[in-house]
């Protein structure tokens, strides 16, 4: 067996224990218990006598991606906190195995289990919009291919925080920073591209420079999760761009890869006591 085949053993061997410790997880099934608030988007969306189906997919892809964001801050953010806690770390790492190789792991395993939750979420919402269409038909048809775009490139946006989340967490002793960073960070990530699309108009020539040098520098440092928002498509049909899809999804794979790149040197560096 060579180097990189026991390298990609390592890595699916502890994505896949970092997997079932993720349904095991009380936080988990805590936060997925909110799913069950599904049931109750038709009755909800067919107070709007005239969009009811629109409400509805505007609803249950706001839904989806609310737990999609407290799965990523809460997993992500405390996971590595909680195996140096209970000294699993430490047991594992004594094993003729890499750092990074255990990041990676980590990473992978609840990257996953985010996707899978986020293919659960895709299925309620394609029963709940298929249920109101049914029963209130709209003008305007439903293209459900656009649902599934909207949902994956949420998760696509959510296992990017997640990245970030592991970064927080390879410098940190408590899960103060990579949970409440992870939160900042998201939040700043939502609305730089407006910032951005601001200071360079014409209503902002009373803004400094160094204001504008701000909002420009974390346009391009911070995350841009408003590129990987789809939910106007899905919601009225707006045509998605093709070209745009790859750019975003080229954007991520870039983005993640050097947000991991920069967890794995932190945390190889990293002193454990």
């Amino acid at each position: 067996m060579t180097i990189s085949s026991l390298k990609g053993f390592a890595v699916y061997s502890i994505a896949l224990v970092t997997l079932k410790g993720v349904y095991r997880d009380r936080v988990f099934r805590g936060i997925f218990m909110a799913a069950l608030l599904f049931v109750f988007i038709p009755a909800v969306a067919s107070l709007s006598m005239r969009q009811v189906t629109e409400l509805s997919i505007t609803m249950s892809l706001s839904l989806a991606s609310f737990v999609l964001l407290l799965l990523s801050v809460f997993l992500g953010g405390a996971s590595l906190w909680k195996d140096m806690e209970r000294r699993y770390t430490f047991s594992v790492l004594g094993l003729p195995l890499k750092r990074s190789d255990y990041i990676l792991g980590k990473f992978c395993g609840i990257a996953l289990s985010l996707f899978l939750a986020a293919l659960v979420l895709w299925i309620s919402t394609v029963i709940v919009v298929y249920l109101a269409s049914g029963i209130y038909p709209s003008p305007r048809p439903v293209v459900w291919q656009y649902l599934f775009l909207s949902v994956f490139y949420d998760a696509l946006k959510y296992v990017l925080l997640i990245a970030v989340a592991f970064l927080f967490s390879t410098v940190s002793t408590s899960f103060f920073l990579p949970i409440f960073g992870t939160i900042a960070t998201f939040l700043v990530g939502s609305a730089t591209q407006e910032a951005y699309d601001f200071v360079h108009t014409p209503l902002a020539k009373t803004i400094s420079p160094f204001v504008k040098g701000v909002a420009s520098a974390l346009y391009y440092i911070i995350p841009n999760f408003t590129a990987f928002d789809l939910k106007l498509s899905a919601i009225y049909g707006v045509k998605v761009s093709v070209s745009g899809l790859l750019l975003t999804f080229g954007y991520f794979v870039i983005y993640t890869a050097i947000v991991l790149l920069l967890a794995t040197v932190t945390f190889s560096r990293r002193e454990l006591t």
